[in-house]
């Protein structure tokens, strides 16, 4: 394996070992010991490469549903559910600056893991699909679904991409209950419809700190003005 900005590949990398840590759970940490292999033959010292392992899926959907009120405006859905991960990592003596609020629950788009198995664009619109049900109660044919890119969250830890999705959904459509996927994580989500100028606003401001989220709203609001 080896890096390439576009200039050739100053160097390989060896690998000295691989480890899995803390198998069993939603995630692991894979652990890589390596090298720097350059092309006179010298190696640099030996590092630590870590980042997440998941076995569900390496890759995620972020699918913005939206729709046309009578005034004409797009409103999107936003939902609302638990983060554990943000209560209990980030103790205050450790942040760089203080939290705006209390991030128990966390608002976000509807998004979800890409299964093993699930490739190519049709399998990720039906995964889309699956989602706005499971995390909305709104059904929402896959063929209908506007792919809108991809992105990488954080590669410095973790090497899932994001796949960015949009769907319109009538202003009358019927929505049921959340059911969720059947995890506890689930229990108590909300969602709620808001302007799409208002939830860039809420990006803007920091009451939407979820970066996914803001990326997905501005690729919608790109494709709607025809950008």
């Amino acid at each position: 394996m080896a890096e390439d900005d576009g200039d050739g590949r100053p160097f390989e990398l060896e690998v000295l070992s691989d480890e899995l840590i803390g198998g069993g759970g939603f995630l692991s940490i894979r652990r890589r010991r390596l090298r720097n292999l350059r092309p006179d033959g010298s190696r640099s010292r030996e590092w630590l490469c870590d980042y997440v392992d998941r076995d569900k899926g390496v890759d995620a959907v972020v699918l913005v549903l939206w729709r046309r009120a009578a005034t004409g405006a797009v409103e999107v859905l936003l939902r609302r559910g638990l983060r554990p991960a943000l209560s209990w990592g980030r103790p205050v003596e450790r942040c760089a600056l203080p939290d705006l609020r209390d991030n128990f629950f966390f608002t976000e788009a509807v998004a979800g893991i890409i299964e093993a198995g699930e490739q190519g664009e049709d399998a990720v619109r039906r995964r889309a699909a699956d989602e706005a049900f499971e995390e909305a109660g709104l059904r929402v044919a896959p063929e209908t679904i506007a792919l809108l890119g991809t992105g990488f969250p954080s590669p410095g830890m973790t090497p899932e991409r994001f796949v960015f999705a949009a769907a319109e959904v009538a202003l009358s459509a019927p929505a049921s209950l959340p059911e969720g996927d059947g995890s506890p994580m689930e229990e108590a989500a909300t969602i709620r419809w808001v302007s799409l100028e208002a939830a860039l606003a809420m990006c803007r401001s920091g009451v939407i700190e979820d970066l996914k989220t803001e990326v997905g709203l501005r690729r919608l609001e790109d494709r709607l003005e025809g950008r």
